[in-house]
């Protein structure tokens, strides 16, 4: 079993006490209860795939390719 520690400075969600939570780690879960009210949740600790963004792509996009311009006068 996992040890389960307070959260300094922690307020529930639920009924707003300070100090009432505790946290712990489980199973690839975060998860926290609060001792006052009973409210609970877990999360993943499992990190989603990043998205694909124009900074993080190594190969070049054919349409961002330079281009001359031709001022008409």
């Amino acid at each position: 079993m996992s040890i389960k520690r307070f959260i300094a400075g922690a307020i529930c969600p639920k009924c707003s006490a300070m100090d009432r939570l505790k946290a712990w780690q489980e199973d690839g879960y975060q998860h926290r209860e609060c001792v006052e009210c009973g409210f609970t949740d877990s999360m993943s600790l499992e990190m989603p795939e990043e998205l694909p963004t124009r900074v993080n792509q190594t190969e070049a996009d054919p349409k961002d390719a330079i281009q001359v311009v031709k001022i008409l006068q």
